[in-house]
């Protein structure tokens, strides 16, 4: 849940803060005031108002860093904000308790990534793998190999310049884990993540046998997937327990911890008014930065497969970078199969066969990832007992 919410006609020093921030990133035009971006940063009075011109600005920064376009000052968009006015350089970079986070992160892990050290996923968090890669680059460039990045070791990859690759390292790894993966679904670690939990229950709907609750659907729509898993002798774990609404940081590190192949999270959506309809799927990416390969893959398949099989409207795959996507080191899709403020995807999402046969299309879905280049399956068309036959056939 965000702390604050901050929309066109509210007034704020916060809304004062994004608008020299935005105009430091050049998504302001005419801006004469402050864009230090210091802790005594300071602004005129009419900076906190805020304007559909700022929204318009916000919203193009949003798109850009693969987070909801609404046009609000939230708390995840002020995050991004934070992260994007880093530049490499501006800070001393090193392995922390509280991980690093920001824009100049990414682009030094950007930069070992092409020399051939960093062979993870470009995120931004300077975490362990980060850190091994710096040692790697500084030992092998006869540095102090001490982890922290500062001006010896800025100036060091300034004077390499970038060396061209035959491909991502990161994308290369990851078709090759699920090709060594095998096809079979028997032994494939699953994390199943139903969204809200706890005291969180979201939108209340009216469904075929009365009041449902969203958390109550996602719940169900979560027992059926892993049914079906473990029927495929798959290995499953819920992200968590019905009492429990963990951040979605503690879910990723959860499904770490686990050591995932993969990742479903699942949540509804909701809109202003009930013309939004349909149902659409998320992967870890940004038009900017490193996009998962094997992410967009497996929500590509997930979104036609319910398109295919359900009266749901297809709304496509897209790249976003939530932290459930970010923070998790398997290949994650988000699925949300509709809005719970449309009549005709509330029909589908509180009828129970309909929900079995969303379950089944994200279990073949599935399947066909690990099937790679032996998938002939038109889409729509494999069954979760021709799935369930081929399994046993091996």
């Amino acid at each position: 849940m965000n702390k604050f919410l901050l929309r066109v006609g509210d007034r704020s020093p916060r809304v004062a803060e994004v608008r020299g921030t935005l105009a430091r990133l050049g998504l302001v035009e005419d801006f004469e005031g402050d864009t230090t971006g210091s802790k005594t940063q300071q602004w005129a009075r009419e900076d906190e108002f805020f304007d559909e011109d700022l929204a318009n600005a916000l919203r193009a920064f949003q798109q850009d860093r693969g987070i909801v376009a609404d046009g609000a000052i939230t708390s995840g968009t002020l995050r991004a904000l934070r992260e994007a006015s880093y530049k490499l350089g501006a800070r001393i970079l090193s392995l922390q308790n509280n991980q690093l986070v920001g824009d100049d992160v990414s682009e030094l892990q950007a930069q070992l990534h092409d020399l051939g050290f960093y062979t993870n996923r470009v995120d931004g968090h300077f975490g362990p793998q980060t850190h091994k890669a710096v040692v790697a680059y500084q030992t092998d460039y006869a540095l102090q190999a001490d982890g922290l990045v500062g001006p010896s070791t800025l100036r060091a990859l300034s004077y390499l310049g970038r060396r061209i690759t035959g491909g991502s390292p990161q994308s290369i790894r990851e078709k090759e884990q699920i090709r060594a993966a095998g096809p079979q679904l028997s032994g494939k670690r699953v994390v199943i993540d139903p969204g809200l939990g706890g005291s969180e229950k979201g939108v209340s709907v009216q469904g075929k046998h009365g009041q449902i609750f969203e958390e109550d659907i996602l719940w169900d729509l979560a027992g059926r997937i892993e049914g079906r898993m473990i029927a495929a002798g798959m290995e499953t774990i819920l992200s968590r327990p019905r009492s429990a609404n963990p951040s979605q940081s503690d879910r990723a590190s959860m499904a770490n911890a686990f050591g995932a192949d993969v990742m479903i999270s699942l949540k509804c959506d909701i809109y202003p008014n009930d013309k939004a309809n349909g149902a659409a799927s998320y992967f870890y990416g940004s038009m900017h930065a490193y996009s998962s390969m094997i992410g967009e893959k497996l929500s590509g398949f997930i979104q036609r497969e319910i398109a295919a099989r359900t009266p749901l409207q297809n709304c496509y795959n897209h790249r976003k970078t939530w932290d459930i996507l970010r923070l998790t080191t398997m290949p994650t899709v988000q699925v949300v199969p509709g809005y719970l403020t449309n009549g005709h995807d509330v029909a589908v999402l509180t009828d129970p066969s309909m929900r079995d046969t969303i379950a089944e299309a994200i279990v073949v879905a599935v399947k066909r990832l690990y099937l790679l280049d032996n998938d002939v399956h038109s889409t729509g068309q494999f069954t979760f007992d021709e799935l369930l036959a081929r399994e046993l056939r091996g």
